[in-house]
């Protein structure tokens, strides 16, 4: 690839259709007056390593990487951060000028940067976090928690066993709770995540007791389609401070943008305006 050559990215995944990522990276593109394209790719997993290895050569500099591929492209790279290996997930890929792909996740770095601008009073030390579910978006959250210092997470799953593997794993700042106590191990919570897909569109309804909440906590959903979950209407109701879990899509995007287009974008009102569509 030369300097000349117009820079491309895009994301990967099946299905794909419905991915909000070209439209943010599209109005980035525009908002800079960079020159660059993004674009939607859906690929079949037993084409991905040929899809992914044939890219370089068509002037891609990168591409995002969704379901259900976060975990296969870690297999397929020549390189993987340290980040995308403690998730055991990547979301985002580098090309690097021979061909090589450096896979990395940035999956926890949106999370904790969509706190900081919209819950900046939040103190990581203040104390402990709530975390539900115990999948492949729980990894990465839980890892940035207690990269920032949070002395106690406490994880609830539906499947007890994927909690405590979580517990195994990370150590022993997290406690493993029963999914019908979830109401108890709110009540001296500085913050609650949702981290399953309870809640979206489509899906059941996150039905937890919710009577723990206290005026105060913050409480983030990883779900943004519904902007405003039932998590956060009811933690609103209570006084809690809510954020929705758009600005993670967001500030996720920003370091591969930054890496492939050269410029690194600001998330302002309009970044959301863009993207809302």
């Amino acid at each position: 690839m030369t300097d000349s050559r117009i820079p491309l990215a895009g994301v990967i995944g099946s299905p794909i259709a419905h991915s909000r990522s070209p439209l943010l990276h599209g109005h980035w593109l525009r908002t800079y007056g960079l020159a660059g394209h993004y674009i939607p790719m859906e690929v079949t997993s037993d084409r991905l390593a040929e899809a992914l290895r044939m890219l370089p050569d068509l002037g891609f500099v990168g591409v995002n990487v969704t379901i259900p591929f976060k975990e296969r492209v870690m297999e397929i790279a020549d390189f993987v951060s340290d980040r995308a290996t403690l998730i055991g997930a990547a979301n985002t890929i580098i090309f690097h000028k021979d061909g090589k792909i450096h896979a990395d996740n940035t999956d926890g770095y949106g999370f904790m940067e969509n706190l900081r601008q919209n819950a900046p009073q939040w103190e990581p030390t203040s104390g402990p976090a709530v975390l539900l579910g115990a999948g492949g978006a729980a990894r990465a959250v839980l890892a940035s928690l207690l990269e920032v210092g949070v002395p106690e997470v406490r994880i609830s799953n539906r499947t007890r066993n994927r909690a405590e593997a979580l517990r195994e794993e990370f150590g022993t700042r997290v406690k493993v709770v029963e999914w019908v106590q979830i109401g108890n191990m709110m009540d001296d919570a500085a913050l609650v995540v949702n981290s399953t897909s309870l809640g979206m569109v489509g899906k059941p309804e996150l039905r937890v007791p919710l009577d723990g909440l206290r005026k105060g906590t913050v409480v983030t959903d990883i779900v943004y389609t519904p902007l405003q979950t039932r998590l956060l209407r009811e933690a609103a109701e209570v006084g809690c401070t809510c954020v929705d879990g758009l600005g993670m899509l967001i500030h996720q995007a920003v370091p591969g943008f930054e890496r492939w287009f050269g410029k690194r974008p600001v998330v302002d009102e309009a970044t959301r305006a863009a993207i809302l569509g």
